[in-house]
């Protein structure tokens, strides 16, 4: 047997084993997310300090927080955020357009409550990228970077907490709701870093309470520390410590009274109602709870985006949810004075084609697509972008992926020009050679 294939069998053997301690001596399940495979085999990165005008000494963040709404599958920018209803039925289809409450700032008649906010809200229309595929389209969005198979990036929650820390110390800093997102994890960071991945948003955290009580709960988790030296007896001190900080983390979770921001219900049954009885809507309550609670990045999908056939049955269905969730979300957010300091972003891996397939359906279309900002120090009210007629072409403010996320890192005050080298040397920063869009700024 190779190296590669002991030191593979040796984090299975310390993942087999970390939930068996969990769940046989602490009386729980080791919380989800928790545990990525290979997290103790990662050192810990090299930082140089940042030395270019992101840098400047003192600069303000605009954002404290990050909602991050994901769209996956390749949301079609020209039946949501820029509609095009002269270019014809082989475009525009059955979707009309209609005035919002910013000046000549129109959007679909699928979108009724957001277009009375859109004074709010930036849109952006001139993204293109060059991933055309949804993974390495969904890893290149949350990362900046192209996926590569010796290296893992990391997405823009690990970048803040990597970068400024925490704010609750009991709570995960990061969350990510609905689903997984490729490249949106810790990557070469440390796994202290990654997200806490919650399925349902109604149930809460899974496997967070005990069975037994405070005083043999503590007995058991002396005793698993026992056991747990001969595993640190085998690896650098810099290696366990991703395990050690999971376990930290898991019992502070399980003993803190902070975990009932995760708790629905403990919010008003009209609140709950606003956002809307199902999976996205009750996400989107659920990380404004969290960033009420302190958690810096809350990440939450909705998907079903990927239509090739039935769009417009599809589109329709899929931005009533979204309309209603997000209409809520900014609403509560302005309500309890949580809108300035919170970015809320909206975005997906790509567009799909202007013009209608045989299946009346959108295939992928990198080219151009739409995405949107708001909150957090964004002027509201104002589109970033054109495309032409057809929806084809970016013809103006053409923007890259990582500028989109350069824009995003430098509201949230992180240095874009910082270097971070992974274990393996490398240099990277935040949004790779992305620049943000001023403009976009109050």
């Amino acid at each position: 047997m190779n190296d590669s294939f002991l030191r593979n069998s040796d984090e299975l053997s310390r993942r087999r084993f970390l939930s068996y301690a969990g769940k046989t001596l602490l009386g729980v399940s080791i919380l989800p997310g928790m545990i990525p495979l290979g997290a103790g085999a990662a050192s810990t990165p090299v930082i140089t300090p940042a030395t270019g005008p992101a840098a400047a000494a003192g600069r303000k963040p605009t954002a404290r927080n990050i909602i991050y709404l994901y769209m996956a599958g390749g949301m079609t920018h020209v039946d949501t955020f820029d509609p095009k209803p002269e270019a014809g039925d082989k475009v525009a289809g059955p979707v009309k357009a209609i005035q919002t409450k910013a000046d000549d700032v129109r959007i679909s008649e699928y979108f009724p409550m957001l277009a009375k906010q859109m004074d709010k809200v930036a849109i952006v229309r001139g993204l293109s990228t060059t991933q055309g595929a949804h993974e390495q389209g969904n890893y290149f969005m949350h990362s900046s970077y192209t996926m590569r198979g010796t290296i893992q990036h990391p997405g823009i929650g690990a970048w803040l907490l990597r970068m400024e820390g925490r704010t609750n110390r009991t709570l995960p800093g990061s969350v990510c709701i609905g689903g997984g997102s490729v490249g949106g994890g810790s990557g070469f960071m440390e796994s202290k870093f990654a997200p806490l991945h919650i399925g349902s948003p109604t149930a809460g955290v899974p496997n967070s309470q005990t069975n037994v009580g405070s005083m043999q709960f503590d007995e058991r988790l002396s005793l698993a520390n026992k056991f747990d030296q001969a595993f640190h007896g085998r690896y650098d001190q810099k290696q366990v410590r991703a395990y050690s900080d999971m376990y930290d983390d898991a019992v502070r979770l399980m003993k803190s009274e902070d975990l009932k921001a995760f708790n629905l219900m403990e919010e008003d049954a009209k609140v709950r109602a606003e956002y809307g009885d199902n999976g996205f809507g009750q996400g989107c309550l659920l990380a404004r709870r969290l960033v009420e609670n302190d958690v810096r990045h809350v990440e939450v999908t909705l998907g079903g985006w990927d239509t090739h056939t039935n769009n417009f049955q599809a589109v329709e269905r899929l931005s009533a949810t979204l309309d209603k969730a997000l209409g809520a979300l900014l609403q509560d957010l302005e309500r309890r004075g949580m809108l300035e300091e919170t970015m809320v972003v909206l975005c997906t891996e790509f567009g799909r084609t202007p013009v209608i397939n045989e299946n009346d359906g959108r295939d992928h279309y990198p080219k151009a697509f739409s995405a949107l900002i708001a909150g957090g120090g964004i002027k509201g009210g104002t589109v970033h972008g054109k495309t032409n007629e057809m929806g084809t072409e970016v013809v103006e403010g053409k923007i890259a992926v990582p500028d989109f996320n350069a824009t995003i890192a430098y509201g949230l005050g992180l240095p874009l020009d910082q270097v971070i080298y992974s274990p393996s040397k490398r240099p990277f920063t935040v949004a790779d050679k992305g620049q943000p869009i001023m403009s976009l700024f109050s």
